[in-house]
C-alpha cells in the first residue's frame, strides 16, 4: 500500500503536472455541478397543492363517479417544478431536451431532422404514403403525366417524387428513365407491362424508377387539406358570375382554343393572383368583396369542355372557373414592427401542434405587424417571422407566441388568444415535428417505437392542463379552435384582428385567403395507414376532451367542436 502512495506524493510534487491536474479536476466538478443543476428544479413544495385542486374542481361532478381522469390530471402536476424559463410541463424538461436539443430560448430541429431520415427506408416510405398502380407508356411528344416535372440523375428516390408530387396537390407521381419525375391530375396514356418499368432509381437501388418511356406510377393518398391543382395553378372552384364584371375583375380577352393553361400563362403574365375563365373568355384580377370567392358554388354549374383541352372545363357566361396562379398576392405582404412600443402583452398561446404558427402567419398578414416569440427560433425567423428574434417584452410586436402554462407565466400577459386543436391531431402533430422538423415527419420506426407510447402518455395529459391554467388564470381570453379557423378563415381571423384593438380591411384579409397556406405546413401526404392510438389512450385521451369541453362552457363559452367528442 505504501508503494502506491509514494508513487502519487512523487507525482504532484511536479508542479506543472500537479497544477493541470487540478485544473481539470476543477472543470470536471463544475461541468458536473453544472449538468446536475439543469435537470433538477424546485419552486418549494407547495407549488403542487393549488394546481390539484384547480384540476379537480375542474372536471366536475362527471368526475366524481369516476377517478380516474382526476388521476390522469393530477399526475401532470406531481412532479417538481423547474425554475426560470420553461417550455411544457417540468416532467418533460428531460425528454425535450435530449430530444430537440436548446439554442438560447428557442431549438435546433437540424439533430431532430437528421435522425429523422437516417430512421427511414424504402419500405418506411411508401406506408400509407401512396398506392402503386402500375406501369404506363410515355411519350415525350404527349406526356401521360401533364403537370410539373423535375429530374435527378443523381439521387433520385420513390419518396422524392412521391413528396414533391403532393407538395403541389397532384394525385398522381410517375417515375421514369430511373431519373426523371413526374406529375398529374390524369393518367392520359395505356397501360404497359410491369416488366417494362425495370430501371433501379439512381438515389436508392432497391426500388424502380420506371423504364425508357415508361413510367412507374403512384396514386397518392392526399388529405382534404391539400388544394387541387392544374400545373402551379391552384384550383379554386366553380363561382357565380358576379354582378359588375368589369369591376370586380378589371382585365379580360378572348382567347382561341381555350385552355386553363392558356387563361393561367397570361394572367401570370398580367400579375394577378386569379385567373377565371368563362367559356372563350379569361378574366384576370384579384378577389375583392366584389368577388370574394366565398359562395362557392356546385361543380357540375361549370361544366363546359375546353376547347384546347380535352379533360378540362372552362365554365360559361353565368358560372365560372377560377384557378388561383403562383402571382403573389401583395395587398397583405408588408410586415413592419409596431411604430409606437405595446403598453400590454398579448400572448398568443397553444399546446404544441396546434396551429401556433399558422396562426402567427395569418395575423401578420391581416394586421401587417409581426408576432412575437417566449422563445427564439432561428428556423422560424429564417422563414420570415422576424419578430422571433425580440425579447418577448419588447412591445415591438403583435402579440407573443407561447406554449407556457403555469400561473406565474400566464399572469405575465394582460390579454391572450388561446388556440386550441382536436388533441389527436394535435399530438400528432408535434410528435411529427418532434422527429422532424417543422415540416418534416416522424419516420414509420419512431411511430412503431416506443417513443410514441411515450409520448402520448406524457403530452396527453399536458393538451388538457394548458387549456385549464390558461382558462382559470389569464385575464380576458379570447378562444380559437383551429378546425373553426380552417373551416371559416375569414370570420375567425378578423374577429382576431378585433381582438388585438385594430381595425380590419377586408382587402387584406381576403388577400390573406390566397396566401394562407405560407411556406412551413407539412405536404398533404397521409403518412400513417393505421390508428396509432389504442383503444386505451383513447379512453385517456376522451376523458381529458370531456374536462375541456366542461371548463369552456363553466365560462359560457362555447364547447370545443362537435369533432372532438368521443364517438
Amino acid at each position: 500500500m505504501a508503494k502506491p502512495l509514494l508513487k502519487i506524493q512523487r507525482y504532484f510534487r511536479r508542479k506543472p503536472v500537479r497544477f493541470f491536474s487540478l485544473i481539470l479536476l476543477y472543470l470536471t466538478a463544475g461541468s458536473l455541478v453544472f449538468l446536475h443543476a439543469g435537470f433538477v428544479g424546485d419552486n418549494g413544495p407547495g407549488a403542487r397543492g393549488g394546481r390539484d385542486s384547480l384540476i379537480a374542481s375542474e372536471m366536475g361532478s362527471w368526475a366524481s363517479s369516476d377517478t380516474r381522469g382526476l388521476g390522469l390530471m393530477s399526475r401532470v402536476f406531481k412532479e417538481k417544478r423547474r425554475s426560470g424559463r420553461r417550455f411544457g410541463p417540468p416532467w418533460m424538461k428531460k425528454t425535450r431536451q435530449e430530444g430537440l436539443g436548446m439554442v438560447g430560448r428557442g431549438r435546433d430541429y437540424t439533430s431532430n431532422w437528421n435522425r429523422a431520415l437516417k430512421g427511414r427506408n424504402a419500405k418506411d416510405l411508401d406506408d400509407g404514403r401512396a398506392k402503386y398502380i402500375g406501369c404506363y407508356i410515355d411519350d415525350t411528344q404527349k406526356r401521360a403525366l401533364r403537370g410539373v416535372s423535375f429530374f435527378d440523375y443523381k439521387k433520385m428516390t420513390v419518396f422524392r417524387c412521391q413528396d414533391n408530387c403532393a407538395e403541389r396537390g397532384y394525385m398522381f407521381a410517375g417515375l421514369e428513365f430511373g431519373a426523371e419525375c413526374y406529375c398529374g391530375h390524369k393518367i392520359q396514356a395505356p397501360n404497359a407491362s410491369d416488366s417494362e418499368c425495370n430501371m433501379e432509381c439512381k438515389g436508392e437501388k432497391s426500388n424502380v424508377c420506371g423504364g425508357p418511356n415508361r413510367l412507374s406510377i403512384y396514386r397518392l393518398e392526399l388529405s382534404q387539406e391539400s388544394a387541387r391543382r392544374y400545373g402551379s395553378a391552384i384550383f379554386k372552384g366553380c363561382f357565380h358570375r358576379p354582378d359588375n364584371v368589369t369591376l370586380a375583375l378589371p382585365f379580360s380577352a378572348v382567347i382561341q382554343n381555350m385552355s386553363v393553361d392558356k387563361c393561367v400563362d397570361m394572367c401570370t403574365e398580367r400579375e394577378k393572383s386569379l385567373a377565371v375563365l368563362a367559356g372563350d373568355r379569361c378574366y384576370c384580377g384579384f378577389p375583392t368583396p366584389l368577388f370574394s370567392l366565398h359562395e362557392l358554388e356546385d361543380e357540375g354549374m361549370c361544366l363546359n369542355r375546353c376547347q384546347g383541352e380535352e379533360f378540362e372545363s372552362c365554365g360559361n357566361d353565368k358560372y365560372f372557373v377560377v384557378y388561383q396562379t403562383q402571382v403573389q398576392d401583395n395587398r397583405c405582404m408588408d410586415r413592419h414592427f409596431l411604430p409606437t412600443r405595446a403598453k400590454q402583452l398579448v400572448a398568443l398561446a397553444s399546446f404544441p401542434g396546434a396551429g401556433n404558427t399558422w396562426a402567427r402567419h395569418l395575423i401578420e398578414l391581416a394586421t401587417g405587424f409581426y408576432t412575437g416569440s417566449y422563445y427564439f427560433d432561428g428556423s422560424l425567423y429564417n422563414k420570415g417571422f422576424k419578430g422571433e428574434r425580440d425579447h418577448w417584452r419588447s412591445g415591438r410586436t403583435m402579440c407573443i407566441k407561447t406554449h407556457e402554462s403555469g400561473r406565474k407565466e400566464i399572469e405575465a400577459f394582460d390579454s391572450s388568444i388561446l388556440m386550441i386543436r382536436n388533441p389527436y391531431k394535435a399530438l400528432m402533430a408535434e410528435f411529427n415535428r418532434k422527429y422532424g422538423g417543422h415540416i418534416g415527419f416522424a419516420s414509420q420506426a419512431h411511430w412503431r417505437g416506443k417513443e410514441w407510447p411515450e409520448f402520448v402518455k406524457n403530452y396527453a395529459p399536458w393538451w388538457a392542463s394548458h387549456t385549464l391554467d390558461w382558462l382559470h388564470y389569464g385575464r380576458n381570453v379570447h378562444v380559437v379552435h383551429f378546425e373553426d379557423l380552417k373551416r371559416d378563415l375569414f370570420t375567425k381571423l378578423k374577429g382576431m384582428v378585433e381582438f388585438l384593438g385594430l381595425k380590419v380591411s377586408e382587402d387584406r384579409l381576403l388577400c390573406v385567403e390566397g396566401q394562407k397556406d405560407g411556406n412551413f405546413k407539412r405536404s398533404g401526404l397521409r403518412k400513417l395507414e393505421y390508428d396509432p392510438y389504442t383503444p386505451e389512450m383513447r379512453s385517456n385521451i376522451n376523458e381529458l376532451i370531456r374536462t375541456v369541453d366542461a371548463a369552456l362552457k363553466k365560462r359560457n363559452m362555447s364547447g370545443v367542436p362537435e369533432e372532438y367528442m368521443p364517438r
